[in-house]
Parts: structure tokens; sequence; C-alpha cells
């Protein structure tokens, strides 16, 4: 099997985020649709349901794969936990809707006003993780193998406190599961030290703000 860079977990997730908020945004858009119309679209939120669940536990378990493997400091690691614990809770809403939907559908029964509220909890749920979910890749760059140079003229960057030129401490290379930072390594390695880093950097034509 070819390799995915980190990992499986970004190709699901986008599937089960996608297919989770149709079913639950078409459930609640469907209360003020006229038939036939309602009748259709219950049927596609109904569909997404089914499959977006489906491809929630395959999201689960390449989520949890990556969890374990994935390299990362502390600061990262507290955040990629917040992230497991909101995707646990969001696998069990849409699980437990997805079974009563099928339940429903089975026996013939509508699905009434209090189905339609736990759509609205688990779509609310589900944005909450998507965001940590994105807090972990883009703020805290876990599974980012590499980020660009910024080359060329025109590129003025602004550095916040405890941030480094890689958008943080989660985006450094890390040896091992809370390894050291490789960057220290590397700089002392080519014996150059932070202020004859900053001097290099400021002599190259490039705008770097700390």
């Amino acid at each position: 099997m070819f390799e995915i860079i980190p990992n499986w977990h970004p190709i699901f997730v986008h599937f089960t985020v996608a297919l989770l908020s149709l079913a639950a945004g078409l459930t609640v858009v469907t209360l003020f649709v006229k038939s036939p119309l309602q009748e259709q679209w219950q049927i596609v939120a109904r569909w997404s349901l089914w499959f977006g669940a489906g491809f929630a536990i395959i999201t689960g378990l390449t989520g949890w794969y990556a969890y374990n493997t994935v390299a990362h400091d502390t600061p990262s690691h507290q955040a990629m936990t917040l992230h497991r614990n909101w995707a646990i809770a969001t696998l069990i809403l849409f699980l437990l809707l997805a079974a009563w939907s099928v339940f429903s559908t089975w026996t013939g029964k509508k699905l009434g006003t209090l189905f339609v509220v736990g759509m609205v909890i688990a779509g609310a749920v589900l944005s909450a993780t998507a965001w940590r979910g994105g807090e972990v890749v883009y703020r805290y760059g876990l599974g980012v193998m590499s980020l660009p140079k910024s080359e060329g003229e025109g590129h003025s960057h602004s550095h916040g406190d405890g941030a480094d030129h890689h958008g943080g401490s989660g985006a450094e290379v890390m040896d091992g599961h809370h390894g050291e930072s490789l960057d220290s390594t590397h700089h002392d390695d080519l014996g150059m030290g932070t202020d004859d880093m900053d001097a290099t950097m400021n002599d190259d034509g490039h705008d770097h703000q700390h």
C-alpha cells in the first residue's frame, strides 16, 4: 500500500465532516420545506447520515492511530488530546443518531423533534471537533514534515511571543514522541548560535520582525 503523509486520517476526516454536516444541515432545513421537496431532502439527509457515520468509524480508527504515532511536543500533545476527546464525543453522538435513523426507517416510524435537536447538537460538536483538528495542524504543525521558506522580496514575517519561524513549537521536527527539537541541534552542527542566525537572516534581504 502506498504511503500517505503523515497518515490516512486527513483523507477520511474530510468525507466525515462533509457528509455529517450535510446531514445535520438538511435535517434542519427540511422542517421549513414543503413536500415533495421535503421528502427528497429527507432522503438525502438520511443517506448522508448513514454514510457519514460509516466514514466516522474509519476516521476514528485512523485518528487513534495518528494520535499514538505522530511526533509532537508537550503543548501540541495537549491540543491533540483535546481534539481526540471531542472526536470521541462526536463519534458517539452520530453513531447513536444513525442507529436511531436506521431503526425508524426499518420500522416505518417518523423521526420527531427530539431527533432534530440531537442532530443540531451533534452538528455543533462536530464543528468544534473540526476546529480543534485544524488547530492541531495549522497552529501546532502536527503531521507537517516541512514548511516553505520565505523567498523573494516583500516577505515580512511578524513573530509573536514564544513562536518561532516554523509557526510554533509543534511545527518543529521532533525526535520521538516527546523528543527534543532538532532546530537547536541543526544550529549547533553549523557552528552558529542564535545571534549568528539572526545576523545571517537580516543580511539576506528579508525583513523579519521579532
